[in-house]
């Protein structure tokens, strides 16, 4: 077979398994596998494995994936997304769409504690859908918006796809931390106008006037201070010096923890939940790192992602052209595929080729912009359809709401998604402004 019809074998192979339901790293391994054994032979591949798995995990820099995942599990599990629903409700209950808005603001703060999307969602769900529900919501409007607001959990610091993409390109995660800050806070910003705009548009959706709102008490503001104080002594610590962003992640899971014992929500049964939650997501996307090392193993054997990066760049394409075909085709992978799976599979040929390319400033800074729009977009495949998986989790708790409403829902946030994107594509100083006071 020539190098062309070998890798469109190895990305045909890892589809078919997934269309017979095998999970993704399994699907990856197999397909990675195949093209492997077929370039080189069983002899080197069995080497392959010998020593990839092990220079893989023994990085200590991979330790900050299991640390944050076990901060977020800790966070749902002692029950601080009550105080956070309470807070942003008390904020935002004057205005029309007010709780809309209030799961918005508690998607993001929690997701400053949690770094997973899904996690965020579902737990932001659990508290928020009752009470949207009780002061007369639609279905459409609440599933939307939790949906959407989950991924904000991924948009800001701490992201476990930003991890990822740091290990996978040897950047800084401080840096790529800082990077994120603005455009999560302008992601937040247009989720909310969007829920404005929408009640209004739309009649019927959210009540006129919420006259049992919950009113600010010193209660309600004692209950959020914890939250502050984490997200203050992580990121704090982090970017004054004091200690690595691994470092950061184990003190926001001691400091979480601590939070969840004084709120007395944390039990002996959520405690080891939280750590047998941590231990499978931590196995999940580790299993998927060994998958993609494999495959794309196999894929540069064949020497075309070189060709495709040749190829491109004789195209004559400006910079950001080559960066916005880039994202398309994320917002098209990203119907079939978990965005962890899509950005270790993906990054390994789109990196290299991005930084050959002449966009008028440092390759570091490059890294960094390229990385957040990666990130923008991977949230795309969250909401969108067909699958859209934080769109099933919501509407699975939810209950009643048909599917289609729920993808009614989210439309408006991805109108918003599809606008900052352009925005950063387009001015890449936004996500760029904070990292230069990043040392």
């Amino acid at each position: 077979m020539t190098p062309i019809q070998l890798t469109l074998f190895i990305f045909g192979s890892m589809l078919v398994f997934m269309a017979i339901r095998v999970p993704i790293a399994v699907s990856m391994f197999c397909a990675g596998a195949i093209g492997y054994v077929t370039q080189s032979g069983w002899a080197p591949f069995a080497s392959f494995l010998n020593s990839q798995a092990f220079a893989r995990f023994a990085g200590y820099d991979l330790s900050v994936i299991p640390l944050f995942i076990l901060m977020g599990n800790f966070a749902t599990k002692g029950g601080i997304s009550k105080s956070l629903f309470a807070f942003a409700a008390s904020v935002m209950g004057r205005f029309k769409g007010g709780l809309a808005m209030a799961s918005l603001l508690a998607c993001a703060a929690f997701g400053a504690i949690s770094g997973s999307s899904v996690a965020t969602a579902a737990t932001i769900t659990g508290v928020a859908m009752p009470e949207m529900k009780r002061h007369g919501y639609s279905g459409r409007l609440a599933t939307g918006t939790l949906a959407a607001g989950g991924t904000l959990g991924i948009q800001l610091p701490p992201s476990v796809v930003l991890v990822i993409y740091a290990i996978l390109t040897e950047q800084n995660i401080t840096k790529l931390f800082a990077a994120a800050v603005v455009p999560g806070i302008i992601a937040l910003l247009g989720y909310l106008t969007a829920v404005a705009i929408y009640v209004r548009v739309v009649p019927g959706q959210a009540p006129d006037v919420d006259p049992d709102r919950a009113p600010m008490t010193l209660a309600t503001l004692v209950g959020v201070l914890p939250i502050v104080i984490i997200f203050l002594l992580v990121f704090g610590g982090i970017y004054g010096g004091f200690f690595t962003p691994t470092e950061g992640a184990a003190v926001g899971a001691a400091a979480t923890l601590i939070t969840a014992l004084l709120k007395r929500e944390m039990t002996l049964t959520k405690f080891k939940e939280s750590f047998l939650g941590t231990a499978a997501s931590s196995a999940m996307i580790f299993l998927i790192f060994v998958g993609a090392d494999l495959m794309n193993a196999a894929l540069a054997m064949t020497q075309v992602p070189n060709q495709l990066a040749a190829t491109v760049g004789g195209w004559g394409l400006s910079p950001l052209a080559v960066v916005g075909a880039i994202l398309v085709f994320y917002v098209i992978l990203g119907a079939v595929m978990d965005e962890l799976s899509m950005l270790l599979l993906t990054i390994p040929i789109f990196f290299p080729m991005v930084m050959a390319l002449d966009f008028g400033m440092p390759k570091d800074l490059v890294a960094v912009w390229f990385g957040i729009m990666v990130l923008m977009t991977v949230g795309f495949g969250l909401i969108a359809p067909p699958v859209g998986l934080n769109v099933y989790v919501v509407n699975s708790m939810a209950g009643g709401v048909p599917m289609a409403e729920s993808y009614k829902g989210v439309m408006p946030f991805l109108i918003s998604d599809v606008i900052r994107t352009l925005l950063l594509l387009f001015f890449p100083i936004i996500p760029l402004w904070l990292v230069r006071f990043v040392g």
